[in-house]
């Protein structure tokens, strides 16, 4: 295992070069910082369209091209040590990633993935991201796979924060099926740091890791741990959740956009609880529990 520290790791990590995709996005913008106060040169590939405003106040070289456009990512690469891809592999970019990453000489990358190539549903994505893993598994790159749970932590992510908002203004939260389904939500600052161990770390190449917060809990759980951390009393409603699928299903298929899909309601009912041990026993991955994390976001809201 080589653990960078001291003054061996400044000098190394002064001179490594990384490129990261999906800079700007809710993770990203948290893993550029980090990579910069650990020395990192960073250079963040961005679209023409893309708000780079989260990340302004850095010193992070810019490079425009898209993950669907091989040349544009070849040239972003060129001159890269490392590729830190944050982008969403559920895309089908993979291939044109590890073709730009060989043309252009990268050999070590780390990839963020999802466990929810795990689910047993009939996931649309699903296909493309296992597709994905597997071609970055036989590509030949010094490569290493994080698969994080739920990432929450900000008024960026897409799940908690509408939980908090439904929660502030609601005494009633409807809670489709029984709530007793497991959800293992991970602090985004914890991925950030384990993308940073993972580099920082040779053990890590050619491995695969699950990635989650610190403990297990219902989805009742979750929901009472929010509604005590805003100080508010909840009742919670038990719908059956298979009739509101269907409701779903047939809205989806009339085209209708409702706040909430047919998928998303079976995933509410499926556990996903995630071991770490072995992220933890490689780079010193060790999540918070979600009481803090979800303390941390909802300062934001003061």
């Amino acid at each position: 295992m080589r653990l960078f520290d001291g003054a061996q790791s400044d000098n190394l990590q002064e001179s490594m070069k990384v490129l990261v995709t999906g800079a700007t996005g809710f993770t990203g913008s948290r893993v550029v910082p980090l990579l910069l106060e650990n020395g990192y040169q960073v250079r963040c590939l961005s679209r023409e369209t893309s708000d780079r405003s989260p990340l302004s106040p850095l010193q992070v070289e810019w490079a425009t091209g898209d993950l669907s456009h091989a040349d544009s990512l070849t040239s972003a690469l060129r001159g890269m040590d490392a590729l830190v891809n944050i982008a969403s592999l559920g895309f089908g970019h993979a291939d044109n990633i590890i073709a730009s990453a060989k043309a252009a000489g990268i050999k070590r990358a780390i990839f963020i993935s999802t466990t929810a190539i795990f689910t047993q549903l009939n996931a649309g994505s699903k296909s493309v991201r296992l597709a994905a893993e597997t071609t970055i598994q036989s590509s030949g790159l010094d490569f290493t796979i994080l698969r994080p749970t739920m990432i929450y932590g900000s008024p960026r992510d897409r799940n908690m924060w509408r939980l908090i908002r439904l929660l502030r203004i609601s005494p009633v939260m409807p809670i489709f099926g029984d709530g007793q389904s497991l959800q293992q939500p991970i602090f985004v600052d914890d991925v950030a740091q384990a993308v940073l161990r993972s580099l920082q770390t040779d053990v890590t190449i050619g491995k695969s890791y699950n990635i989650a917060g610190k403990d297990p809990l219902t989805y009742t759980q979750v929901i009472d741990t929010v509604a005590a951390t805003l100080g508010k009393r909840v009742w919670k409603l038990h719908l059956p959740f298979m009739p509101i699928v269907h409701i779903l299903q047939f809205t989806e298929h009339l085209r209708l956009h409702l706040p909430i899909k047919a998928e998303q309601v079976l995933r509410l009912n499926e556990d996903k609880a995630f071991s770490y041990e072995e992220a933890g026993s490689d780079f010193g991955f060790s999540p918070r529990g979600f009481e803090e994390g979800i303390k941390a976001e909802v300062a934001t809201l003061k």
